[in-house]
């Protein structure tokens, strides 16, 4: 299956590709003896904010209705400094106009006051914060098309267990029709901010077909093959074991095994590919 990606539209040159990653560097190591774990991290594509390698902002919930943007540039040292910050406090009671408030950090920033404004809306989205209360919503660097019948689902990066951990509200759109921008919306306690930098992500998407399911009880022979083949799995998973340098025990069998079914479909679809019935 290809999904297409297109550039978020305000920056189009800033920000990495989505791409497929595994690893959580910040889970015990013992984690990456865990294949079903490591499958789920990979699940989809991480997403990155539209920013440049000397680029980060800061976002937070100040409370009371109030967000603020700080927008930081590196300099030849390797330091931040701050360029700009944006504020924006909501209505009292959800009537009258959204306030908007530039504030710069040195006195010749390079950017006007509605530069500052557009900039800060390539990351953030004003209009979506305090829905609900405390809801910051983030952009992404890239955005999908998916063929028709597939949608997209934007969810945190999975398995991310440091803490704290701000919640996130999960949305599912119909992306081969609707031109969604990837958008993560997080909700945040006064006081709790979410950083953006160029290599750090700040969700994830994942790609499913839109059909529906049916549940099915077993019959009594699938319930058999079930039995048989979990206790033919905890036999080799046994006389699979191994130890770690660290005295760890784990058992491949599951890795290998899943391992072994994909190239095995891989072959399979190319021997259909050149057989002559096909």
């Amino acid at each position: 299956m290809e999904v297409r990606i297109y550039p978020n539209p305000s920056r189009p040159d800033a920000g990495l590709k989505p791409k497929q990653e595994s690893q959580r560097p910040l889970l015990p190591q013992h984690a990456r003896h865990c294949p079903v774990l490591e499958a789920g991290s990979g699940l989809g594509f991480l997403v990155y904010p539209p920013l440049k390698k000397n680029e980060a902002f800061y976002v937070e919930h100040r409370g009371d209705g109030r967000y603020e943007f700080k927008y930081f540039v590196a300099n030849p040292a390797g330091g931040w400094g701050p360029i700009f910050s944006v504020t924006w406090t909501l209505p009292i009671g959800s009537v009258g106009m959204m306030r908007e408030e530039v504030a710069f950090a040195m006195a010749d920033p390079g950017v006007t006051e509605e530069g500052a404004l557009r900039m800060a809306r390539a990351f953030v989205v004003p209009e979506d914060f305090g829905t609900p209360a405390g809801a910051i919503t983030l952009r992404g660097s890239y955005n999908f098309k998916t063929p028709t019948g597939w949608d997209s689902v934007y969810t945190p990066v999975l398995n991310m267990v440091d803490r704290p951990i701000a919640p996130m509200m999960v949305v599912r759109v119909e992306t081969d029709w609707y031109a969604h921008n990837s958008e993560f919306r997080y909700v945040l306690q006064p006081g709790e901010g979410l950083p953006g930098s160029h290599n750090l992500p700040i969700g994830q998407v994942h790609f499913v077909p839109r059909e529906d399911v049916q549940l099915v009880e077993c019959n009594q022979k699938e319930l058999e093959e079930i039995r048989r083949m979990k206790d033919e799995f905890a036999k080799e998973k046994v006389a699979h074991r191994t130890t770690t340098r660290f005295g760890l025990e784990y058992s491949p069998h599951y890795f290998r095994q899943s391992r072994a079914n994909r190239e095995g479909a891989s072959e399979d679809e190319g021997d259909d590919e050149g057989s002559p019935d096909s």
